[in-house]
């Protein structure tokens, strides 16, 4: 038998039986109760605004899959572009498929002369580079004229494939210009994470070592997509308006620029510099057991209450990475501060393990990034993800424009006062 969960209101004593699927229920009973009554929901905790068959996440077991591939295997065993066919079209690419998308998007990483001579160069010169990326997203789509056409499939592909390719490009250009450094056009014959690097680093005759090629690669994977976070949420409501895919990745990325969203790898790095020591784990986390202000950062999640699996798997990408630049001398530091959190019954009890942002900051400090281009390296492969919910998004016949409604706290009606009379 069916689950089903009954709503009385006691107001009129009208009742209204609706199924449970999944843990919910549809927001339609409330409406059949009555269409002037409204759930407040801050923060949309117990809210699903959509359906949606490409992630899915249960946080009270630690598990993440993309299109129902488990994250672990496809870390360990695909590319980013592969996972991100499989994003975009709800199955893994055929050897075929796979060569055409990867031989699209490799050569469609150019950017146009104007945007970087006359857009991107007139930005102050310490402009933060996250600030540069968000900017040049929207800009981008003025250079298409065909992408505002979103009800054509055709064009659609187009721009999806576009942004996934340019994302690098834009990246590698924002953080150069910062630097005052020369711009290092794509190299069509590297892969997606290669040429990225090669974009960022080049100088002279500057070779890539594959572990960190792969290393990108894997890490581009374990962020593509994470479900209804913020920046996608921002994604689908700007979506809904029928808005074209580049202004509706930009507003995503404005989201992702938030430092309560994109920046907690900073923030982690940050935590252990501070730190300065293992000998000062201890007084630390003493400290934030006092509930004194002290945070503990890059660990718990808004929806994980268990292990985020992508933690575990960027841990051993990060070991891979310090093969070959050294370790970072912080790693010792996030070493014992996991150790000891992990043995300590408060920080069990309120279920606060490592996340993904835990160890990615080391890794992207070890490959030389510095901590102003980390939210930069989050941006460029979830793009992808933001482009998959918009167009799955563009073809549920049940979504509209977003409006959610509120609780009104202001005054009640009162006149007009004259200024004489104040």
């Amino acid at each position: 038998m069916a689950e089903t969960i009954t709503i009385t209101d006691d107001r009129t004593g009208k009742t209204v039986t609706v199924p449970i699927t999944d843990g919910i229920f549809p927001a339609t009973a409330v409406r059949e109760l009555d269409p002037n009554l409204f759930i407040y929901d801050p923060a949309f905790m117990q809210t699903a605004s959509c359906k949606s068959a490409i992630t899915y996440l249960d946080g009270e077991a630690g598990v993440l899959r993309y299109r129902g591939y488990p994250i672990e295997q496809l870390a360990a065993k695909s590319t980013y572009l592969e996972v991100a066919y499989l994003l975009l079209n709800g199955e893994l690419p055929n050897p075929q498929q796979l060569s055409t998308w990867t031989d699209e998007v490799v050569h469609h990483t150019f950017i146009h002369e104007n945007m970087r001579k006359r857009f991107v160069d007139g930005f102050h010169y310490d402009a933060h580079p996250m600030g540069m990326l968000v900017s040049s997203m929207a800009a981008l789509g003025t250079f298409y004229n065909d992408a505002k056409d979103i009800d054509d499939k055709g064009s659609r592909d187009k721009q999806i494939m576009r942004l996934i390719a340019k994302m690098p490009t834009l990246a590698a250009m924002c953080y150069r210009f910062s630097l005052g450094l020369p711009f290092v056009y794509p190299d069509n014959n590297l892969s997606f994470p290669a040429n990225f690097l090669n974009m960022m680093w080049k100088v002279g005759d500057y070779e890539i070592d594959p572990r960190l090629e792969r290393a990108m690669d894997v890490l581009f994977i374990l962020h593509a997509d994470h479900e209804q976070n913020c920046g996608t949420t921002a994604m689908r409501v700007v979506g809904s308006s029928h808005a074209d895919p580049y202004s509706a990745a930009a507003a995503a990325a404005a989201a992702l620029y938030g430092p309560a969203h994109g920046g907690a790898n900073e923030s982690a790095v940050r935590m252990l510099t501070e730190i300065g020591s293992m000998d000062n784990v201890p007084a630390f986390l003493e400290e934030v057991r006092s509930g004194r202000g002290t945070r503990l950062m890059g660990f718990g999640h808004r929806v994980y209450k268990n292990f985020d699996p992508r933690a575990t798997l960027i841990k051993q990408t990060a070991y891979d990475v310090f093969e070959v630049t050294g370790k970072n001398p912080l790693l010792d530091i996030a070493l014992k501060l996991e150790e000891t959190a992990l043995a300590d019954p408060y920080f069990i009890d309120h279920k606060l393990y490592p996340n993904v942002d835990f160890y990615s900051g080391l890794i992207y400090q070890a490959l030389g990034f510095p901590v102003a281009m980390f939210t930069v390296l989050f941006a460029i492969p979830r793009t992808v993800g933001w482009l998959a919910h918009w167009q799955e998004l563009l073809a549920d016949k049940d979504q509209r424009i977003s409006r959610p409604r509120q609780m009104y706290v202001g005054p009640d009606a009162r006149d007009y006062v004259p200024m004489t009379a104040r």
